[in-house]
């Protein structure tokens, strides 16, 4: 097995070479969209130079696009431990999807029945049971957070459940602040109700091994935006689970649940970007030349996960020692098995915004505000400040990258600091 080898990972990235005025990007804007290696740009390109059309035809063009299409099932099958590529639909993105199944799931459900959604979400994973709910007449219970370390309150969470409950949804790992769920233990316990489970894995799935057959969940989403592809979301559900919905979808169409015409040309690239992770795997993380393609992305994903939480520890070392800079959720380093690489900080005397704009002169992207995760911002008492600045981690960012982002906050954090006392002196 070779090392891993973080700037042969990089050489594959062809934005991680771009300049900003004189000086090279720092992407720490990840758990927004990743950057994408070559293999997915010319998947894409290729897709449009050889098999460009659409489904069903009886021509060259077309039966290449069907191959391609169904070899991406396949591979998402392959990458999330599905028991059939029949059990992958792609979608534009994770939102859309769960508004479209939030349809046929609330179908099914009677009013007085319940769902369960939680404060740790992102809203795309919160939105639409609220709405399905407001449809059904259906009850809603909301699972609240620890707010010392920004957790799921399990307790909570068990107290939600009842012999009425029909959906139970929650994240993998939450988009603001990094904290990962028990998820296998979380279907465990709604099942026990009877309920469904939906789980969020976008943030978590550019960060360790997804195996759905493992944690038993009845749906799970992700996008494909956030592990180095295009812009697409990809939903699994068991054939037994999508087999007991009612589909919305017009009369002629072959699957029950990807309506109109897809996006062959980025589903292109999703096979494109889990084929990368397979090389990494075979490359890095010792799988075997010839293992399979599950093998080998679940290889990668082990090793990326231990490269990026090492780089993780050097960047919260950093961040801990700048005066009047807080980080929100789990900084415990003996609790980092639960969080991803992601931090959301504030610092006293500069709004995320300003912070996020003082990186970016620096040519260093990172998000600020709640990312959608509004309902936790709220909680944690940050949304009339701006939120957090994000700082996501991936495993093409290189310690040295952590280095600059660091020597920058600093400087940010020393001219607050100093504009503080000049107006408490004045």
């Amino acid at each position: 097995m070779t090392k891993f080898d973080v700037e042969a990972i990089r050489r594959r990235f062809p934005a991680l070479q771009a300049l900003h005025g004189d000086r090279p990007m720092a992407f720490f804007d990840g758990p927004g969209g990743t950057q994408v290696p070559d293999s997915v740009i010319e998947a894409v390109s290729e897709y449009y130079r050889s098999s460009n059309a659409n489904h069903g035809g009886a021509f060259a063009t077309s039966v290449r696009s069907d191959a391609i299409v169904h070899e991406a099932h396949v591979a998402m099958a392959e990458m999330l431990g599905a028991a059939s590529p029949d059990e992958i639909k792609f979608g534009a993105n994770m939102t859309t999807l769960t508004f479209h199944l939030g349809r046929s799931i609330g179908s099914t459900l009677r009013p007085g029945d319940e769902v369960v959604v939680t404060t740790l979400d992102h809203q795309a994973n919160v939105d639409p049971w609220l709405a399905m709910a407001a449809d059904r007449g259906l009850t809603v219970r909301v699972v609240d957070i620890r707010t010392d370390d920004a957790t799921l309150d399990l307790d909570a969470f068990d107290a939600a459940l009842g012999p009425r409950t029909g959906l139970v949804s929650f994240g993998w790992a939450s988009n603001a602040v990094g904290s990962i769920n028990p998820v296998g233990e979380l279907v465990r316990r709604a099942h026990a109700t009877g309920a469904r489970t939906y789980v969020d894995a976008v943030h978590f799935a550019p960060h360790g091994p997804i195996d759905v057959a493992a944690i038993g969940t009845d749906f799970l989403v992700c996008s494909a935006y956030k592990f180095f592809g295009p812009h697409a979301g990809v939903l699994y559900g068991t054939t037994e689970a999508l087999d007991a919905l009612p589909a919305y979808k017009v009369r002629p169409a072959d699957d029950r649940f990807e309506t109109g015409t897809a996006n062959f040309e980025g589903i292109a690239g999703v096979l494109a970007a889990v084929d990368y992770l397979g090389w990494v795997g075979r490359t890095f993380a010792g799988a075997a030349s010839g293992s399979g393609r599950g093998e080998a992305v679940h290889a990668a994903m082990r090793a990326i996960r231990s490269y990026e939480m090492a780089l993780y520890g050097r960047l919260v070392d950093g961040l801990e020692a700048i005066p009047g800079l807080r980080i929100h959720g789990i900084t415990d380093r003996d609790r980092f098995a639960d969080r991803t690489p992601t931090a959301a900080v504030t610092i006293e005397g500069v709004t995320p915004r300003e912070a996020a704009v003082e990186l970016g002169r620096e040519s260093i992207a990172a998000w600020d505000g709640d990312f959608y995760a509004t309902g936790l911002i709220e909680r944690l008492g940050l949304a009339e400040t701006g939120g957090v600045l994000r700082i996501g981690l991936t495993h093409y960012n290189t310690a040295a990258e952590v280095d600059r982002l660091v020597a920058a906050l600093e400087r940010i954090a020393a001219r607050a600091a100093t504009r503080s006392a000049v107006a408490a002196s004045g």
